[in-house]
Parts: structure tokens; C-alpha cells; sequence
């Protein structure tokens, strides 16, 4: 007598089940399996990024790098199809490796030189290189419904909104933060070992690919982004530059970028602050309208 209700509470079940799946399907028909939900952590907007990156058309301009470069964010630029695929934490030789991993590349690869010192992250060029990741079938369809929900609840910014908020920024003066017990524990650190070794390995693997980039079509330019004069006097930016300068010698592979120093400044004492992140995309989208041809 048990078994009846027993058998419609799982008929019930079963129909919510199938519900949920159509509509999961029905969201994947509709906005297709590219859609991410928002990073919770750093690591986490690496991989959506990426996973962005191997999924959607290929985007005109790439950059590649650490986290100094990962602070240029995509929206501070101006110029369309910019994918800034730097990696807290990482090598710029992990985005690089992706890049050069797909059968489609961009118009144009920026790779950050300031920090050469760190190993490819293996895991992630293995991921990403050679497509699209595979997805489970039954996931996906859950994953896009969550995703769309996501994006409809975290929509960006209007452009030309966000063009008027970093117009405004930029009128303002400089940040007046003392940074100085930061820049201290900075140099400190940056002075400690000798990057010799692992930044030659790199540079290795770098000319190897922009080699490869090169021959199939795509242009690619080298940069350093600026830090505080304190932070350039360390051993790992001298030693990293000097490589890297060695290494490469064609001035005409390098995008110098020349914004106003006494306009910026770095928290942290290494990572640029959001106005000074904005200043620096500028100067670069300057360079880049000069060197490449990027305009409009």
C-alpha cells in the first residue's frame, strides 16, 4: 500500500529532472556551450578566460604575460577583439604555447618580458592547446543554463559607459597612497636569487614560437611594462632585461611603451593601480596604431 506514493514521488522527480534538462538543452540551443559563469578567484578568470579564448572566433589582438600584464584589463582597451590571456602567478610561455596551440591565430601577440623567471604551467597549455576542451555531454547543457542566468545577472558595462567612467578617472590626479612599506618588502624579494637560468631557458622556448607565430601570419611584439624606478633597479628586472634584450636586439620586434611616469603608480609597489593600468593601455594602443596599422 507503501509503494504508490513511494512510486509518485519519484514520477514527480523524474518529471522535474526532464524539465530541468530540456531547459538546460533549450539554453544551450539558444546561447551555445561558450558562455561562463563569474570567476570566484584569480585562478578561476584564468580559466574562464582560456576557456573563452579556445571557444569563441579568434580575437585581433592577444596579450601574454604575469600578473602585470593581467592587470591591463580587456575593458580598459579601446581598440576591438582584445583577449588579455596573462596569468597571475605565471609565464607568459603558458599563453604563448596556447596561442601558437591553435589552428587560428590572432592578428597580433603581445608578450610581456618583465617577468621571465617562472616555468610554463604545463597543465594548463595541455588543456588548451589543440581546441576547444572537451566537455562532459550531460554537464554542458547544465553548465550554459547556469552560465546564461550568470551573464544576464552580470552584464557588462555599456561601452561607451565605460569609456565615460575611465575618462573620469583619468582626470583625476594620481593616487597619494604611501607605498613604501610595500615597495620595500618588493625589492627585497626581487632582489633575492638569481633568475639567470630560468629566464634564458624561456627566452629559448619564446624565440622558438614567435618564430612559429611569425611564419604563420601573425604579428607579434615584445613589451615591458613599466614598474617604479625602485623596482627596475632590482636584480631580477636588471638580469631579466638584459636577457631579454640579448636575446632579441631587433628593436623593431619591441613595442616601446612610453606613457607619462610621473603619472603612475603601483599599489602594491610592482602591480599598477586602475588609473595607471588605463595610462598604460592608452600608450600601448598609441604604439600599437603607429607600429601595426590597428586603425580603424
Amino acid at each position: 500500500m507503501r509503494q504508490e506514493p513511494t512510486l509518485s514521488w519519484m514520477v514527480k522527480c523524474a518529471c522535474v529532472a526532464a524539465a530541468l534538462l530540456l531547459a538546460c538543452g533549450l539554453a544551450t540551443a539558444r546561447f551555445g556551450s561558450a558562455l561562463q559563469q563569474p570567476a570566484v578567484t584569480t585562478r578561476d578568470g584564468s580559466l574562464v578566460t582560456l576557456n573563452r579564448y579556445v571557444r569563441e572566433p579568434t580575437p585581433d589582438i592577444v596579450l601574454v604575460g604575469s600578473s602585470v600584464t593581467w592587470r591591463l584589463k580587456e575593458e580598459y582597451f579601446s581598440l576591438p577583439g582584445v583577449r588579455n590571456l596573462a596569468l597571475a602567478g605565471g609565464s607568459p610561455v603558458t599563453g604563448l604555447e596556447i596561442v601558437a596551440g591553435q589552428a587560428s591565430l590572432p592578428k597580433v601577440v603581445l608578450i610581456e618580458t618583465n617577468i621571465l623567471s617562472r616555468e610554463a604551467d604545463r597543465a594548463l597549455t595541455e588543456a588548451f592547446s589543440g581546441g576547444a576542451r572537451a566537455d562532459a555531454l550531460l554537464l554542458r547543457p547544465v553548465r550554459t543554463a547556469v552560465a546564461a542566468y550568470e551573464t544576464w545577472n552580470h552584464a557588462a558595462r555599456d561601452a561607451v559607459q565605460a569609456r565615460a567612467g575611465h575618462d573620469r578617472l583619468l582626470s583625476q590626479p594620481p593616487d597619494t597612497f604611501d607605498n613604501k612599506i610595500y615597495l620595500d618588502r618588493a625589492r627585497e624579494q626581487m632582489n633575492d636569487g638569481d633568475p639567470t637560468a630560468p629566464a634564458r631557458a624561456n627566452v629559448v622556448r619564446i624565440r622558438g614560437l614567435i618564430d612559429d607565430l611569425q611564419r604563420r601570419g601573425a604579428k607579434v611584439f615584445l613589451m615591458h611594462v613599466p614598474f617604479a624606478p625602485e623596482i627596475e633597479d632590482t636584480r631580477l628586472v636588471r638580469t631579466t632585461r638584459e636577457i631579454a634584450s640579448e636575446a632579441f636586439p631587433d628593436r623593431a620586434l619591441w613595442l616601446r611603451v612610453e606613457p607619462p611616469m610621473g603619472e603612475l603608480r603601483w599599489a602594491d609597489g610592482v602591480h599598477l593601480d586602475e588609473r595607471s593600468a588605463l595610462i598604460v593601455v592608452r600608450a600601448m594602443e598609441s604604439m600599437l596604431a603607429a607600429r601595426d596599422g590597428t586603425r580603424r
